[in-house]
Order: C-alpha cells, then structure tokens, then sequence
C-alpha cells in the first residue's frame, strides 16, 4: 500500500460519522449507503427513534455491515468522548459560534487532523437540525454553497456530500479510469494521412474545389485536435473513405468538373 492510501485509511479509520436524534429510519440507512460507498464505516447514532429497522436496512442496500457495527448513545457528548475535533453540518447561522467553514474547506481539515487523531462529522435531526447546544459542543461548523432559495438538504444527502469530499481531501484518486477498450492514440502522421484522405476525396467528389479550398483543411485539423481520435477510428474513417470514393473511380475529368459546377 502506499503511503497515500496508508494515509487516507488511518483517516477513514479515524472519522466517526454521527447523527444526532435521526427520525427516519431510512435515513439512517442510505447514509450508511454513501458513507461505504466513500470508504467510511463507523457510524454513531444519537438517540434514534427507530432503530433497528427493515426500511434502515433496505436503504442500506449492501451496507448493512455499517449499520450492524453502528453505535448508538444517548447524547452528543458520549458520541463526542475520544475526538480531538468535531465538525457539525448546518445551514442556520449561529450566535456565538466559531467561523463557518465550507464543506471542502472543512473536510480537509478533518482529514488533516484525523492523521493524527480522532474527528467526528455531526449530523442533526432531519427536521430541526442541531441544536445550539450541540453545536456548541462542536469545535467547528461547516455549511454547503446551498441554493438559498431552497437550502434544504436531505440527511443522506448532506452525509454523502461531506463522505466525499472528506475522500478527495484525503486520498488523491489521481486521473478516472481508462475508457474500457480504449485503443492506441492515433499519431501525428495517422492524423495526417487522414486529412490528405478526406481533402482527395472531398476534391474528387466535386465537394471541394481544389483552386478555392478556402478554410476547410485547417478547420478539419483543428476539429481532429479536438476530438483526439484513436488509431483504430482513423483506419475505421479511412476505410469509409475509400468506400465512397470507389464509384467516382471511373468518372471522367469532364464528369467530375461538371458535378462540382452543378452542385451534384
């Protein structure tokens, strides 16, 4: 393993997701969904109302293992017990409260601190949120660039957000994965060969009149820098090509003049 990943597992290791008094069931479950799906497996729960439940598990939907192993407390302050920093989740601004973080900026400092130590994410009621009491045992806040017009974020929602956010500050993914069956590049004599193909036939069609080529060879170069084609599709381009150029080959000199002059 390297030592990123070594890294981003402590980190994932150390970081408790809790919710605080969660009252749907459901809920409960699909954020067990999202923390798995970012590598996250402890999760906290503050006073439940229902708790185990079938719907928790049937929107767990394969991580019914975070749910088994979930701790439930009752209260904050025991779910807190161990951590050197805590972050809570609300939209509301607050009197007295430490400065506002946003998310990004929030989960790579829980990332940096969990190198170390114990962090928690808090997470407050789906209909009340965290209350000021709470908050405030929460060393920082964090909010999200919400729509003000309608700022409601769903609980699963929010943990899934910061789950992710919480893996990009902590695990560098480094480039997406290479498109299944991707071919070789095409090259820069590949690229050419195609164009000197497309401008002979564009000029034996009568498309192209070779006295007045105006812009169409740069603008085909610069639309095939763009599309950063593959071998295998310039041959396959080509083989088009050469298909429609076939009945043109018995066509006279007077023929192909009187096309290109007609339009046809």
């Amino acid at each position: 393993m390297s030592t990123t990943n070594s890294t981003a597992s402590h980190v994932f290791a150390r970081t408790r997701i809790v919710l605080s008094h969660p009252s749907h069931p459901g809920n409960i479950g699909a954020a067990a969904r999202a923390m798995k799906t970012m590598g996250l497996s402890r999760l906290v729960l503050v006073n439940p109302r229902e708790f185990p439940h079938a719907q928790a598990d049937a929107m767990a939907a394969g991580a019914v293992d975070v749910l088994a192993n979930a701790e439930v407390v009752d209260s904050l302050s025991v779910a807190l017990q161990g951590t050197v920093l805590a972050v809570a989740l609300t939209a509301r601004r607050r009197e007295l409260a430490t400065p506002a973080l946003w998310a990004r900026d929030a989960a790579a400092e829980v990332a940096r601190v969990a190198a170390a130590g114990e962090v928690a994410m808090v997470f407050g009621n789906e209909t009340s949120g965290l209350s000021n009491e709470e908050l405030a045992l929460c060393g920082r806040w964090a909010t999200v660039p919400v729509d003000p017009a309608f700022s409601s974020l769903n609980l699963a929602a929010a943990v899934q957000l910061m789950a992710y956010e919480l893996r990009l500050a902590a695990l560098d993914p480094g480039v997406p994965p290479a498109i299944s069956g991707a071919g070789l590049a095409a090259s820069h004599e590949d690229v050419e060969g195609l164009v000197a193909h497309i401008e002979r036939a564009a000029i034996g069609s009568g498309f192209l009149d070779p006295a007045s080529p105006k812009r169409l060879i740069p603008r085909l170069r610069r639309l095939l820098a763009r599309a950063g084609p593959e071998r295998e599709e310039i041959n396959i381009l080509r083989g088009l090509f050469a298909a429609l150029e076939e009945p043109l080959h018995g066509a006279t000199p007077e023929f192909l003049k009187r096309r290109f002059r007609d339009g046809k």
